[in-house]
């Protein structure tokens, strides 16, 4: 405060370092980086060398089939939106909550349509609520953004 011996503020800070962007916390603060974070996807990911990080939402859509004991094959559609995020020339790596099993096949299409195709599970790992896929695409899809 003015009129403090030898210029100096009560907190014990001289006044010529006030407001010069000098700051004490209180205490320090920490957070976690998300780039720290290994993602599960990113995980698999390690098994297909090729596999270069996108980040493509899509529309994931599995029909299963099963037939009953007299009576008509019964089909159940699941639909769950997912995010792409790591692909290959041929492969799509992805996390969706869905239970999935190798050879299932699914659909999947993005919001614009410009990918709207099927691919077949070829890997998965389980962890507590989710799904780490790779699915192949069943075909050729001319319009992929992850070229050989």
């Amino acid at each position: 405060m003015p009129g403090s011996p030898g210029g100096q503020l009560e907190s014990g800070c001289p006044q010529q370092e006030r407001g010069k962007g000098r700051h004490r916390l209180a205490q320090p603060g920490t957070a976690q980086s998300r780039s720290a974070q290994t993602s599960t996807v990113a995980e698999l990911a390690r098994f297909f060398p090729e596999a270069t990080p996108v980040r493509i939402p899509v529309q994931l859509t599995r029909a299963s089939s099963e037939r009953q004991p007299g009576r008509a094959v019964v089909q159940a559609v699941v639909q769950e939106s997912t995010v792409i995020e790591f692909g290959t020339e041929r492969e799509v790596l992805f996390a969706c909550s869905e239970p999935l099993e190798f050879g299932d096949v699914l659909r999947l299409r993005n919001s614009d349509g410009s990918l709207d195709t099927e691919a077949s599970v070829v890997a998965v790992q389980y962890r507590p609520g989710t799904t780490v896929v790779a699915a192949r695409f069943v075909a050729s899809v001319p319009n992929w953004i992850v070229k050989p």
